[in-house]
Protein backbone atom coordinates (compact mmCIF):
# COMPACT_ATOMS: atom_id res chain seq x y z
CA UNK A 1 0.00 0.00 0.00
CA UNK A 2 1.29 3.93 -0.55
CA UNK A 3 1.86 6.02 1.97
CA UNK A 4 -1.68 7.49 1.56
CA UNK A 5 -3.93 4.63 2.26
CA UNK A 6 -5.76 5.41 5.02
CA UNK A 7 -9.57 6.21 4.26
CA UNK A 8 -12.02 8.36 6.12
CA UNK A 9 -15.30 7.14 5.84
CA UNK A 10 -18.53 9.52 6.68
CA UNK A 11 -21.53 7.93 6.99
CA UNK A 12 -24.07 11.04 6.30
CA UNK A 13 -28.09 11.21 6.13
CA UNK A 14 -30.71 13.63 6.67
CA UNK A 15 -33.31 14.14 9.31
CA UNK A 16 -35.46 15.44 7.02
CA UNK A 17 -35.26 13.23 4.02
CA UNK A 18 -38.46 11.45 2.80
CA UNK A 19 -36.62 8.27 3.51
CA UNK A 20 -35.61 9.14 7.63
CA UNK A 21 -39.39 10.09 7.47
CA UNK A 22 -40.41 6.64 6.10
CA UNK A 23 -38.56 4.80 8.85
CA UNK A 24 -39.92 7.17 11.51
CA UNK A 25 -43.54 6.41 10.23
CA UNK A 26 -42.86 2.71 10.60
CA UNK A 27 -44.95 1.05 13.27
CA UNK A 28 -42.24 0.68 16.77
CA UNK A 29 -41.84 -3.49 16.25
CA UNK A 30 -41.06 -3.17 12.64
CA UNK A 31 -38.93 -0.31 13.19
CA UNK A 32 -37.29 -2.27 15.62
CA UNK A 33 -36.67 -5.25 14.00
CA UNK A 34 -35.17 -3.57 11.23
CA UNK A 35 -32.81 -1.98 13.54
CA UNK A 36 -31.81 -5.31 14.76
CA UNK A 37 -31.41 -6.80 11.15
CA UNK A 38 -29.40 -3.59 10.21
CA UNK A 39 -27.05 -3.64 13.39
CA UNK A 40 -26.67 -7.38 12.44
CA UNK A 41 -25.77 -6.67 9.06
CA UNK A 42 -23.65 -4.20 10.10
CA UNK A 43 -21.85 -6.50 12.61
CA UNK A 44 -21.12 -8.61 9.53
CA UNK A 45 -20.09 -5.84 7.39
CA UNK A 46 -17.74 -5.23 9.43
CA UNK A 47 -16.28 -8.97 9.97
CA UNK A 48 -16.05 -8.83 6.61
CA UNK A 49 -13.86 -6.34 6.01
CA UNK A 50 -11.82 -6.30 9.42
CA UNK A 51 -8.51 -6.69 7.69
CA UNK A 52 -9.26 -3.14 5.82
CA UNK A 53 -10.69 -1.34 9.24
CA UNK A 54 -7.55 0.80 11.24
CA UNK A 55 -10.74 2.25 13.19
CA UNK A 56 -14.47 0.91 13.86
CA UNK A 57 -15.43 4.08 14.26
CA UNK A 58 -19.51 4.88 15.46
CA UNK A 59 -22.37 6.78 16.04
CA UNK A 60 -21.94 10.17 16.00
CA UNK A 61 -23.88 12.30 18.32
CA UNK A 62 -25.42 16.22 18.82
CA UNK A 63 -22.49 18.60 16.94
CA UNK A 64 -21.13 22.14 18.25
CA UNK A 65 -19.46 24.78 16.15
CA UNK A 66 -16.56 26.58 17.28
CA UNK A 67 -15.18 29.15 15.03
CA UNK A 68 -14.35 33.20 15.89
CA UNK A 69 -17.95 33.99 17.05
CA UNK A 70 -17.24 31.56 19.71
CA UNK A 71 -19.18 28.07 20.20
CA UNK A 72 -22.42 27.02 18.96
CA UNK A 73 -24.98 24.18 18.55
CA UNK A 74 -25.92 23.20 14.78
CA UNK A 75 -26.86 20.21 12.80
CA UNK A 76 -25.04 18.60 9.51
CA UNK A 77 -25.74 15.15 8.16
CA UNK A 78 -23.22 13.01 9.90
CA UNK A 79 -24.37 9.77 11.63
CA UNK A 80 -21.22 7.93 12.22
CA UNK A 81 -17.42 7.53 10.88
CA UNK A 82 -15.07 4.99 9.58
CA UNK A 83 -11.82 4.51 9.10
CA UNK A 84 -10.33 2.23 6.47
CA UNK A 85 -6.79 1.35 4.73
CA UNK A 86 -6.92 0.33 1.00
CA UNK A 87 -4.81 0.47 -2.17
CA UNK A 88 -6.79 3.10 -3.92
CA UNK A 89 -9.32 5.41 -3.56
CA UNK A 90 -11.46 3.31 -5.19
CA UNK A 91 -10.99 0.16 -3.70
CA UNK A 92 -12.02 1.84 -0.49
CA UNK A 93 -15.30 3.32 -1.84
CA UNK A 94 -16.22 -0.66 -2.99
CA UNK A 95 -16.07 -1.44 0.49
CA UNK A 96 -18.98 0.34 1.04
CA UNK A 97 -21.10 -0.96 -1.54
CA UNK A 98 -24.23 -2.26 -0.54
CA UNK A 99 -23.43 -1.05 3.10
CA UNK A 100 -26.45 -1.55 5.64
CA UNK A 101 -26.39 2.23 6.42
CA UNK A 102 -28.50 2.74 3.07
CA UNK A 103 -29.29 -0.08 2.54
CA UNK A 104 -31.81 -0.92 5.63
CA UNK A 105 -31.08 1.77 7.66
CA UNK A 106 -32.23 5.37 6.53
CA UNK A 107 -28.76 6.71 5.75
CA UNK A 108 -28.26 8.16 2.41
CA UNK A 109 -24.72 7.91 1.22
CA UNK A 110 -21.48 7.27 2.36
CA UNK A 111 -18.38 9.60 1.37
CA UNK A 112 -15.04 8.23 1.18
CA UNK A 113 -11.85 10.48 1.37
CA UNK A 114 -8.22 10.35 1.70
CA UNK A 115 -6.30 11.07 5.10
CA UNK A 116 -3.36 13.42 3.49
CA UNK A 117 -0.25 13.51 5.22
CA UNK A 118 0.56 16.86 7.01
CA UNK A 119 1.91 19.61 4.34
CA UNK A 120 5.69 19.68 5.67
CA UNK A 121 5.08 17.22 8.30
Amino acid sequence: MSANDTFLAVFLGSKTSAKMAAWNALPEAERRAKERQGIAAWKAWVEKHQAAITATGGPLGKTKKVDSNGIADIANEMGAFTVVRAGSHEAAAKLFENHPHFTIFPGERVEIMPVLPIPGG
